[in-house]
């Protein structure tokens, strides 16, 4: 089956993950891809990147697509070109804006065959992201098909109801930043027991990539591989204490649950 055209509305850092992402798994060729965006230069550099085309010109852009990827700042929606309306009739429409509901997304796209709002993250961008999606309507089987071919393009992928999708916006979206954050504070804390800059980072990265290829591949839970390492009286144990003290997991817990707030403020926007 051919992959159908697909369009990009938005060329942004989430567009050029998804792109990329497709490119590289080859579920798409360059011709295959069309963008746009208000001003015009981050589609261009996407174009010029990525060997897609840019097209600013609506009409044009909407024309061949039978699949429309929604992928502006989500601030944007509400002042969306109103020829969106009927240019997108009879197409799929897929939303990757952080908290707008399909609710939201009906009045945009009235006359789209069907809404998808999906929440993927930057890892996409090599075939390592995680898509949570939902559907206005259930979806045609050869909608589902392509539903599945480009989330799968861009890694793992799950459907949830949509009560679920402000959440999954900061555990999926967010926590690629979250666990940068923490990898550089890994480093940081290598520096004030004395490493240079480079040694800790290369230690800490590649001691958090180990550990979670060794936490996908175990039927344990992170507490117990956790344990394994925690010897009584020991190093990992005094770090621990600290945690526990500083409330790490408390903290955390704020962390999402405050992106999870913001997504639901978006969704007012």
């Amino acid at each position: 089956m051919s992959t159908p055209r697909l369009a990009l509305l938005g060329a942004g850092n989430l567009a050029s993950a998804i792109v990329c992402g497709l490119l590289a798994r080859k579920v798409c060729a360059p011709a295959d891809l069309a963008c746009t965006s208000r001003a015009g230069t981050t589609a261009q550099k996407l174009a010029a990147d990525t060997g897609i085309t840019f097209e600013p010109d609506l009409p044009k852009l909407l024309a061949g697509a039978d699949t429309v990827i929604v992928a502006f700042k989500p601030q944007s929606l509400a002042a969306a070109d109103p020829r969106l309306a009927e240019l997108t009739a009879g197409k799929l429409v897929v939303s990757v804006l952080a908290g707008k509901k399909l609710a939201r997304l009906a009045q945009v796209f009235p006359r789209a065959r069907n809404l998808v709002r999906a929440m993927p993250n930057t890892p996409a961008a090599i075939g390592a992201g995680m898509t949570c999606w939902c559907s206005s309507a259930p979806l045609a089987p050869a909608d589902r098909a392509t539903v599945g071919k480009l989330l799968g393009a861009l890694g793992q992928f799950m459907e949830l109801g949509e009560e679920h999708m402000d959440a999954v916006t900061t555990l999926v979206g967010s926590t690629p930043a979250f666990l940068f954050e923490f990898v550089a504070a890994l480093r940081d804390g290598g520096v004030a027991a004395g490493l240079p800059r480079d040694t800790a980072q290369q230690l800490a990265l590649e001691s958090v990539l180990g550990a979670a290829r060794l936490l996908a591949g175990s039927p344990e839970t992170p507490e117990a591989l956790r344990d394994r390492v925690t010897s009584p009286n020991g190093t990992t144990a005094a770090g621990l204490q600290v945690m526990a003290a500083a409330q790490f997991r408390e903290t955390i817990k704020a962390t999402i649950l405050a992106g999870t707030r913001r997504a639901g403020e978006l969704s007012n926007d």
